[in-house]
């Protein structure tokens, strides 16, 4: 069985998936993470993104995130085009992944762009995380060199928060800590419940 995590930037996912993956009978692959080492290791998307971004692109043979990120978020039609370019690579990985975990209860799968990679449909189940749009701006800004200027640009680039969260099975309001930890707990446990009829 395969669940879906996501959330916009700054909403806590990770958090979120590191909760999830303490519980033993949970394999957690996250994608963003996956993403990069696939950008670093992959000649294929190595020749196309310098095709498609230019030289810049790679920096001492490692990926220049910082340029990549500029250009692609100021612009949604070159973000499109590196979307289309990684992501039938990491949903390749994905399924080694899959194959490697079948002993698992479940495999949760978290991509801040689930939807918009429609990586949302090789999931049974799919958990929003939600946080009011203002605390994520601030918690970004409080995190990294963001200005409030590109956090919004990535915001905009994400699908509105209440169409995410109408197309998800649950919801975690990731207000207080104790209080994310009680709804992960209690959605592993409906999920596991869950993963056992599928099987």
């Amino acid at each position: 069985m395969i669940v879906g995590l996501t959330g916009g930037i700054g909403s806590g996912k990770t958090t979120v998936a590191a909760l999830f993956k303490k519980q033993n009978t949970v394999a957690v692959y996250i994608a963003d993470t996956e993403a990069k080492i696939i950008m670093n290791s992959s000649e294929i998307i190595r020749t196309q993104l310098l095709k498609a971004f230019g030289k810049e692109t790679y920096q001492n043979n490692q990926l220049n995130r910082q340029y990549l990120a500029k250009i692609v978020f100021e612009d949604s039609k070159k973000l499109t085009i590196l979307n289309s370019i990684v992501h039938p690579e990491v949903k390749k990985n994905f399924q080694k992944f899959v194959a490697q975990h079948t002993e698992k209860a479940y495999v949760l799968y978290e991509s801040a762009i689930l939807f918009e990679s429609k990586s949302a449909q090789q999931c049974n189940f799919i958990i929003s995380v939600f946080v009011p749009q203002e605390e994520r701006i601030q918690r970004v800004l409080n995190r990294d060199s963001s200005t409030r200027v590109e956090v919004l640009s990535r915001i905009q680039n994400q699908w509105k928060e209440d169409k995410k969260l109408l197309q998800s099975h649950y919801v975690i309001n990731n207000d207080a800590l104790q209080d994310t930890e009680a709804s992960v707990l209690k959605i592993h446990n409906i999920l596991t419940k869950k993963a056992l009829c599928i099987l």
